[in-house]
């Protein structure tokens, strides 16, 4: 029963990898956190440009953002945005002189430091609301047919990655006579041709992908080359190249080293392919690093590295876990030592898993409020709960797997590098030495063996038939009639071998499965994968859901909201760009609850003196009760010193306040951060 499952379970341990990256790099995409003018509400005078927040680092074209006027005009001036400093995360657009009043439309598409395209639009109006014939394209980027196929292909990425990697690992480090072995060699050939189909697949589509999402521009060259000028295009490219080489090592491994029979010149080639290997490995997981949300952010600089150490080991645990699979289930009988020596490995792996997780789990979370309070933080609760039951079921494996030594009749027969390999019989034992390349060629073994029984069979009758017609012995005509008839008829040979040849297999297939030690670690380790395939579900989950330290910072702050209770202050770093701009603005809402209250302002230099700037505005929006923008009105009492009085907060909840300063004619920023009022 369990062989039949087989198949299915590989189907699915196969697309549950397709998310495993997501582990190491689980984020939301950019999100439009602010703007200026902002969303919906009501300008007196057109605006100078429209500038746009987001809450990480984006990459932005000529089109990214565009302004229209009512009638569906272009309102801006077409060019490039440029960027208001903020890391990367703000960026601006010029609008064109004397436009008229009415409702404008700014659409957006952009893509996030992840490599995920964001797209959206919202409208402000100058003078009064009005009818607007502006159209926003229907199909926004990442979506439909292109984003469906993406999606396929960068699922298949990891997918191949995960195989290649951690087959090629487990051959190498600890099934060396698997290198022989005809499943084996199909598994890590088609992880590396699925990988690099995937890559092929990602780079035609990346174009469209991020932008225009109609499927016709796949094969556009210009369209490519904006690609390939992309930090995403450099790392496909990059993964491509590396490719290249990973085939050189493959071809190795299941040449030159599978024939290789000097002790010495095989130690030494294994040396040679693990360097090489290891580099390759380590360049290939670097692809997704150095593109995808480990490469922006908190700690970016250690970040990367340690999605790399994950990715390596994910690949070495799970790759190697369906290679172990791939080999109990469809190669010879797997010596004891290759069992204990990926036991080690996975161990390993599993040590590097935790440290590393445990890192990036700080990075997405960062509090033990948001670990326990968040959906994220509960998720990631579950998935520990799964990986430690996997580890429990994998320290079962490691108990059949000392079993294998007290099988009776183990005659501990010297493996490939001399240690014990596992032989219950000396039947079973010919069988598998005898040919190192699988069930293929175990057939062709017992095919030849029983055409040379069957020649030696015709040999010696046809002696005798000739003797005996030497002597002209009666009956030899017969005789020698009766035997044409056999000889002459190649269908019956040929069914005779298949009817051999199934017997043997079915014989060899019942002696290996009767050893109840080998059964046993068939089923523990066909059981840690299907606990792999829930951990991998609730990972797809993960990489969906919002982190826990962006859910909390939406709420104003990682406390419990009985401490928010009271006056609250908020300190709101800016930069406008220009001469003098950057500087920090530090808000006192006073006494921070439903109703009146008092609002101070202070505007302070980089070396924390107050700066007098030509304007500051303050703006409160409660988006879960589409209330506002409510404008503070705002005086100037002294130098970088402004407050209002009477502000009004209808009702307690978490409120967007938009800060707006002007250092200059042009320049000018809105920074906008969330807080808990009342």
């Amino acid at each position: 029963m369990a062989a039949r499952l087989l198949p299915v379970l590989l189907a699915v341990l196969l697309a549950g990898l397709a998310v495993l990256a997501g582990a190491g790099s689980a984020g939301a995409h950019a999100a439009l956190t602010g703007s200026d003018p902002q969303q919906d509400s009501v300008v007196e005078q057109a605006p100078k440009e429209v500038s746009l927040t987001f809450s990480e680092q984006i990459a932005v074209d000529e089109d990214a953002i565009r302004v229209l006027d009512p009638a569906g005009n272009r309102a801006d001036t077409e060019e490039t945005p440029r960027s208001l400093g903020s890391g990367g995360a703000q960026y601006a657009v010029k609008l064109r002189a004397g436009l008229p009043d009415g409702t404008f439309t700014v659409a957006y598409q952009v893509v996030s430091a992840d490599s995920h395209p964001v797209a959206g639009a919202f409208t402000f109006s100058i003078g009064a609301p009005s009818e607007t014939s502006a159209a926003v394209p229907d199909q926004a980027s990442g979506g439909g047919a292109v984003g469906a196929l993406y999606g396929i292909a960068r699922y298949l990425s990891y997918a191949g990655f995960t195989l290649l990697v951690g087959g090629a690992a487990f051959v190498l480090a600890c099934w060396p006579r698997g290198a022989g072995v005809r499943p084996m060699q199909r598994l890590v050939a088609f992880s590396w041709v699925g990988l690099t189909a995937a890559t092929l697949a990602m780079l035609l589509l990346r174009g469209p992908y991020a932008g225009s999402g109609r499927l016709g521009d796949v094969f556009d060259l210009e369209v490519l080359g904006g690609v390939l000028e992309t930090k995403t295009g450099a790392a496909l490219v990059s993964r491509l190249l590396l490719l290249a080489a990973a085939a050189l090592f493959v071809a190795v491994l299941f040449g030159a080293y599978a024939r290789r029979e000097d002790p010495k010149e095989r130690r030494d080639l294994t040396f040679g392919l693990a360097i090489g290997g290891t580099v390759v490995a380590a360049g290939l997981a670097a692809t997704w690093a150095m593109s995808e949300h480990a490469s922006t952010g908190l700690q970016a600089g250690i970040a990367m590295p340690v999605d790399v150490l994950h990715l390596l080991a994910v690949a070495a645990w799970l790759g190697g876990l369906t290679a172990l699979l791939v080999a109990l289930y469809r190669g010879p009988a797997v010596e004891r030592a290759a069992v204990r020596r990926f036991s080690r490995v996975a161990f390993g792996s599993v040590v590097v898993l935790a440290l590393t997780g445990l890192y990036q789990s700080w990075r997405q979370v960062g509090s033990w409020s948001a670990l326990t309070g968040t959906s994220y933080g509960q998720l990631l609760l579950v998935k520990i709960g799964l990986v430690a039951l996997l580890v429990a079921v994998a320290g079962l494996s490691r108990r059949w797997t000392g079993r294998l030594g007290e099988a009776p009749g183990d005659t501990g027969a010297q493996g490939p590098e001399g240690e014990g390999a596992s032989a219950p019989n000396s039947t079973e034992a010919a069988t598998d030495s005898a040919p190192d390349s699988g069930d293929g060629e175990r057939s062709e073994v017992v095919v030849a063996t029983a055409e040379a029984s069957e020649r030696a069979e015709a040999e010696r009758p046809a002696a005798g038939q000739g003797a005996e017609a030497e002597a002209g012995a009666p009956g030899a005509e017969s005789a020698a009639t009766a035997r044409v008839p056999v000889q002459a008829d190649p269908a019956r040979e040929a069914q005779l071998r298949r009817q051999r040849e199934a017997a043997s297999a079915a014989t060899r297939k019942k002696r290996r499965d009767g050893d109840p030690e080998r059964s046993g670690l068939r089923r523990s380790v066909l059981l840690e994968a299907g606990i792999a395939v829930v951990v991998l579900a609730v990972t797809t989950v993960l990489t969906t859901t919002e982190p826990g330290r962006t859910e909390e910072a939406a709420a104003g702050t990682s406390a419990p909201a009985a401490q928010q209770q009271g006056p609250v202050s908020l300190t709101v770093p800016f930069d406008t760009g220009g001469k003098d701009g950057k500087g920090t603005v530090l808000l006192d809402l006073d006494p921070g609850r439903s109703g009146d209250n008092a609002l101070h302002v202070y505007v302070q230099d980089a070396g924390k003196e107050p700066l007098d700037v030509p304007e500051v505005k303050v703006a409160l929006t409660l988006k879960a009760q589409e209330l506002g923008p409510l404008a503070a009105p705002l005086e100037r009492i002294s130098e970088g010193h402004w407050s209002a009085t009477g502000v009004q907060i209808p009702l307690a909840g978490s409120w967007t306040v938009a800060v707006t300063v002007r250092t200059s004619d042009i320049d000018q920023v809105t920074v906008s951060k969330n807080v808990r009022i009342g």
